[in-house]
């Protein structure tokens, strides 16, 4: 069985819309979801979606079974591809010969670049592992740029990172903070990660890693309330955490969302408005968003 990546190009705002069907259908199975420009006068999209343990046969099964009803005569257009990837450790091969990220006081990078480190540095190295989060994602630059602008303002007693695949932010609010970070995953493979990572990084005596599905694990209350949580996830999961994530805040407290597209944005700002925290800060790398939320009559 191999990932089979299955892709849709339409006008634009009809592959963003299908894009958001996918998420929505896809989401519960972990089937990444995509959508990105593709012709080069930017009237052409794609939406994507890699269809895991399948074969191309499958894939096109699942994918016309679950997004039939929006897509004309309930089949994959003629002009999609159906291609099963070759059997290769994708976040492996994609750190090959990349360059060290900076993003605010940080420097994230590969062992490979370890003389790229300057004094005033703060250096994460991260190396390829079966979890996101290695800086050179818009998401992961954008919270980290935000995590250190916040850090060199206020004081957080108590802080999580929620979905924290490599564990570079935990690791990053450790080293900005010296104090103890809560690291949470779905994923044993992210958590196992982010506990090397940590070691790795100096700072595995303050990264408390645990797996667990969601927010409502016990461990969460026993290391609660939290006055700052970031969670660098997807749209989905941070639309259906808002009510459980905000209950695990403290009165005066603040949440760094990321792993948004720019569209998306509306959405989870209201969705956390709901539950008491009201935006302060946007920031955009590549179409994707951080968003700051505060809870309380304050701005970090």
């Amino acid at each position: 069985m191999a990932t089979v990546r299955v892709r849709i190009p339409a006008p634009e705002l009809e592959a963003k819309e299908l894009s958001d069907k996918m998420e929505m259908i896809f989401g519960d199975d972990g089937f990444p979801v995509a959508v990105f420009e593709s012709s080069k006068d930017g009237t052409i999209w794609t939406a994507e979606v890699l269809v895991l343990e399948s074969t191309e046969d499958e894939a096109r099964q699942i994918v016309e079974e679950r997004l039939g009803a929006h897509l004309e005569g309930g089949k994959l257009p003629q002009e999609s591809e159906v291609e099963a990837l070759p059997e290769i450790n994708w976040v492996a091969k994609s750190l090959e010969g990349l360059k060290p990220v900076r993003a605010g006081r940080f420097l994230v990078h590969g062992a490979h670049d370890r003389d790229a480190v300057q004094a005033h540095d703060m250096a994460i190295e991260i190396e390829a592992a079966q979890a996101f989060g290695t800086g050179h994602h818009g998401t992961t630059a954008g919270c980290l740029m935000e995590l250190d602008r916040l850090l060199k303002r206020n004081e957080y007693q108590r802080m999580v990172d929620v979905g924290t695949g490599t564990g570079v932010l935990a690791i990053a609010l450790a080293m900005l903070s010296k104090r103890e970070v809560l690291a949470t995953d779905i994923d044993p493979i992210a958590t196992e990660a982010a506990f090397d990572n940590a070691r790795k990084n100096g700072v595995g005596p303050l990264v408390k890693a645990f797996t667990a599905a969601g927010v409502s694990d016990r461990r969460f209350a026993e290391n609660g309330p939290f006055d700052l949580a970031v969670a660098n996830i997807l749209a989905k999961p941070l639309m259906q955490m808002s009510a459980a994530l905000s209950a695990q805040m403290a009165p005066k407290s603040t949440l760094v969302l990321s792993g948004l597209r720019t569209e998306q944005g509306p959405r989870i700002i209201s969705a956390y408005g709901l539950q008491g925290f009201r935006l302060v800060k946007r920031g955009e790398i590549d179409g994707w968003l951080t968003l700051t939320l505060v809870r309380g009559n304050w701005r970090p």
